[in-house]
């Protein structure tokens, strides 16, 4: 019996040593983290967010030293340097990286179709998260998207656009391929511009009008001082997808619990994000109306040709790549059968009622040519 006690109690004594070496182990894993946003625009702050509650929660086992956009390096070379493992994890948008696979463009933004809380449902429930694995998987990499932001502002600019037949000509500056087809559909011509150029170009009139994000970080890069006119809504990006890239191997280091807690402050970060932007969004609009800034909104027919556009060009870029055509056909998959909940619920609802839909047989076929 003293024998069996004694084997227990150096069991138990044995198992103590190596839980501490364990976790004396798990605590020398640092991250070096850095994103494609510089410290003056607002959008790091959900980047910041996720840090903090990942140092709070996995600080026992996992440290991220966060360094803002372009301290370490430009923001395009973000990827490469993640993927290389020459930093752990670095925060982005993924549409960025649309010139390598289009497929992460819809991971990104939409046109005309998802609003937030459609990539809230999808990403977590409707199969979403798991595309983002198999989009940045196949360049080594974890995806945890953490930051939702609903539609962007619009087109703000010298020029008033109060219709779709305004677009004749102008030039404005856009991102993203699909919106830039789109556009070009509409009678416009797209200008590329790092979110850095966009206040002098419409200031020196280089561009009738340009966006970047929702009104609380452009007020904050300072539209309101160069543009007089603001076209609304941001049909162009609907909602959009912000999170973080991380090297396959770094993840593969954690253990379980640690990448769990990881998740767990990419979903809070999610819900959080929502509220802040849209708070931020509403703020902007209540200064932007103050100041003088004058709101043209299109119309419902409008919109609504914008809409018939916007399903050409899916399909078009969706038999261009078949990994582009999965991502929309799950989307579109998620819109349908969303609609059997959503469309009874009007006018409480939480998603766009839409009876014009990208054709979800004309996607698959896409996928697979």
């Amino acid at each position: 019996m003293k024998a069996l006690r004694t084997f227990t109690l150096t069991g138990l004594a044995a198992g103590v040593a190596l839980a501490t070496l364990s976790t004396t182990a798990q605590a020398q894993e640092e991250w070096t983290m850095t994103s494609t946003w510089p410290d003056n625009l607002d959008l790091i702050q959900m980047d910041r967010h996720w840090v903090e509650l990942v140092n709070k929660l996995a600080g026992d086992e996992l440290t991220i030293d966060f360094r803002a956009g372009g301290t370490l390096m430009p923001g395009s070379e973000v990827f490469d340097a993640t993927q290389t493992g020459a930093i752990e994890a670095a925060a982005d948008w993924p549409g960025y990286w649309a010139g390598l696979s289009p497929a992460f463009s819809p991971l990104a933004t939409t046109t005309s179709l998802f609003n937030g809380v459609d990539y809230l449902n999808w990403i977590n429930q409707w199969g979403g998260f798991e595309l983002y694995q198999e989009v940045y998987g196949e360049y080594d990499m974890v995806y945890l998207p953490y930051g939702i932001t609903n539609n962007e502002s619009g087109f703000m600019g010298g020029t008033p656009i109060e219709s779709i037949a305004d677009l004749e000509g102008k030039r404005l500056r856009l991102s993203g391929r699909d919106q830039g087809r789109v556009l070009e559909k509409l009678g416009g011509s797209q200008v590329t511009l790092a979110g850095g150029e966009v206040y002098q170009a419409i200031e020196r009139g280089v561009i009738d009008a340009g966006e970047f994000s929702t009104p609380g970080v452009d007020y904050k890069a300072g539209f309101g001082e160069v543009a007089d006119y603001w076209s609304t809504p941001g049909w162009h990006q609907s909602a959009s997808v912000f999170g973080v890239m991380i090297n396959k191997d770094a993840w593969d280091a954690l253990s379980e619990e640690t990448q769990e807690k990881l998740k767990i402050a990419a979903e809070a970060t999610m819900a959080w994000s929502l509220a802040w932007s849209e708070r931020g969004s509403t703020d902007a609009t209540v200064k932007f109306k103050d100041e003088g800034m004058t709101i043209n909104h299109l119309s419902d027919e409008d919109l609504a040709r914008i809409q018939e556009v916007t399903n050409e060009v899916i399909l078009q870029g969706a038999c261009e790549d078949p990994m582009h055509a999965k991502v929309y056909h799950s989307m579109v998959s998620y819109l349908e059968h969303y609609a059997n909940w959503r469309d009874v619920t009007v006018p409480f609802n939480m998603s766009r009622t839409m009876d014009n839909l990208p054709s979800l047989e004309e996607l698959e076929a896409c996928m697979n040519q």
